[in-house]
């Protein structure tokens, strides 16, 4: 009994179930936000505002405020006891306790237990309904009967005696089921409509969620290149500072040598003058005039025919910077190294696309097979393609159909799948049969390549062995046609420079490419 009072006092007086977000009035009074709107919504078309309970008079549409303190009560009280009052609405008969309701009727305009519904009457006229406590709403504030039409010009709710008298007389009017689903059919078309837009969102969710994704990836790939090159970087200044000061040692040792081997012969011949000078002081002292006479004659003790100045432009040289270090070579090493890293660098962090590159198939020996993409040149013999000027004739090798003949470009070659592979550029002039064209053999192509699980690079058949052991997958080449200058990079971790050519070049260069064994392709 206790708390069915409790739910009593907590009991909206406009649809008699406990409060939902209760509000107040300036009166003091507390109804449900949703209760309470609907009554001033029905004063409002009447021209003035009341409170329902103590009919207070508002001039204004009373604001209203949202009562916290009752609103934690309730729900303190509703948690207490979830199962008695979980549906709000309580059979209006059961006088001695709050118990839940299975339906309503809204002619009887009470709601009903199970042992209630099974004695109420089956009159047609008898409505039911799901459990509400809001009744009232659904029937005629002004026939007091049960709202079953629906007013189309006035678009409100109304009951048959409004069909046939007051100012509904005579509009169109549909019942309320009719209405019901024609407005039911509209938001199921908007409910597609919405659930259309909400797959597209979703959509642009996930390629949204796709793209951060992605940038989380590249953000990872290039803090991790950041630190090897960094790294790599450090590794390069250093040896670079050895370099430069091995070369400052070197010179200032050449010259030390130098001085050191005069500083010598000098001291030499200052000891030889002091002997003779010794030798003369002893003859001034004698005072026997026979044996000072049978001395050798003294213009000889003094001649020394200018010895010990054979050297004196030598020293000449030394004494004013003649043979001092060379800043110049010194400066050469260090800015040649900087410029070395500098390029690495533009390498690795080039801003440009790579070259979209495809092979020239007319140029393929008749021992590769191309790929239809035309990025795989692949060792395999017997291709049978017809005889052209252009065909490398004996070496499996094939250039690029696109030339370079100013600018900077970059593209990268895919060898994991070859342990002998030639890589490089040539000009369109190269020879295409005999020994002279063979990649790096001849003064018109400059190529690296790998054999046996070694690095060569090579120039007018003037191989330089690499002395790095290196495990590459990808090679990248690197052209800057203006400054004369190939790179090749292996794009390993860490990513190693492993030869530079520079030229003067004096026609177009086109990429080329070789392999022996297995395929090479073009990345991209």
């Amino acid at each position: 009994m206790a708390s069915a009072t409790a739910g009593e006092q907590l009991e909206c007086s406009i649809c008699l179930s406990i409060f939902t977000d209760p509000v107040m009035l300036r009166c003091g009074h507390n109804y449900c936000r949703v209760c309470i709107d609907r009554v001033l919504d029905t004063q409002e078309r009447s021209g003035g505002y009341s409170c329902p309970e103590c009919r207070d008079e508002f001039q204004d549409r009373p604001a209203l405020q949202r009562n916290i303190f009752l609103r934690n009560i309730v729900e303190s009280f509703l948690s207490a006891q979830p199962d008695l009052y979980e549906s709000g609405v309580f059979c209006t008969y059961c006088f001695h306790a709050a118990v839940p309701a299975v339906r309503s009727c809204l002619l009887c305009e009470a709601s009903l237990c199970d042992n209630h519904l099974r004695v109420h009457s089956k009159a047609p006229e008898h409505v039911l309904c799901d459990p509400t406590t809001s009744l009232q709403i659904r029937k005629c504030s002004i026939h007091k009967k049960i709202l079953e039409y629906f007013c189309i010009q006035d678009s409100v709710c109304i009951c048959v005696s409004c069909c046939m008298t007051g100012k509904h007389q005579g509009h169109q009017t549909e019942s309320l089921d009719k209405v019901s689903e024609k407005k039911k059919k509209k938001l199921r078309n908007d409910l597609q409509k919405l659930n259309i837009k909400r797959n597209a969102m979703e959509s642009r969710v996930r390629s949204l969620q796709e793209r951060r994704r992605k940038v989380e990836e590249k953000k990872d790939g290039e803090t991790k290149k950041v630190t090897v090159l960094f790294r790599d970087l450090r590794r390069r200044l250093e040896d670079q500072e050895r370099r430069v000061l091995r070369e400052i040692s070197g010179q200032a040792e050449r010259v030390s040598l130098s001085l050191n081997d005069l500083i010598h012969q000098l001291e030499i011949k200052k000891d030889e003058l002091s002997r003779r000078m010794r030798h003369i002081e002893e003859l001034c002292n004698m005072t026997d005039p026979l044996t000072v006479l049978q001395e050798a004659d003294t213009g000889d003790l003094c001649d020394t025919k200018d010895e010990g100045f054979e050297d004196r432009e030598r020293e000449d040289n030394l004494l004013h910077d003649g043979e001092d270090l060379d800043m110049a070579a010194i400066s050469h090493t260090l800015l040649t190294g900087f410029s070395d890293i500098v390029t690495e660098v533009k390498v690795c962090f080039s801003m440009d696309k790579p070259a979209n590159l495809s092979l020239n198939v007319n140029t393929a020996c008749n021992k590769l097979h191309i790929s239809d993409d035309m990025k795989t040149a692949s060792c395999l013999p017997n291709q049978n393609r017809p005889e052209t000027p252009q065909r490398f004739k004996v070496y499996p090798q094939v250039i690029s159909s696109q030339s370079f003949s100013l600018g900077r470009h970059y593209w990268e070659v895919d060898v994991g799948e070859s342990q002998w592979w030639r890589l490089g550029v040539c000009y369109p002039s190269i020879d295409r049969k005999g020994v002279q064209s063979w990649i790096g053999y001849n003064q018109k192509s400059w190529g690296l390549y790998r054999f046996h699980g070694q690095y060569w690079a090579i120039h007018d058949s003037q191989e330089i062995q690499l002395q790095d052991s290196i495990s590459c997958d990808r090679v990248r080449i690197y052209l800057d046609y203006e400054a004369g200058k190939i790179f090749f990079w292996a794009m390993c971790d860490p990513i190693r420079h492993l030869h530079t050519f520079t030229a003067t070049f004096s026609e177009p260069l086109h990429a080329a490419f070789g392999v022996w064994k297995g395929c090479v392709k073009i990345s991209g």
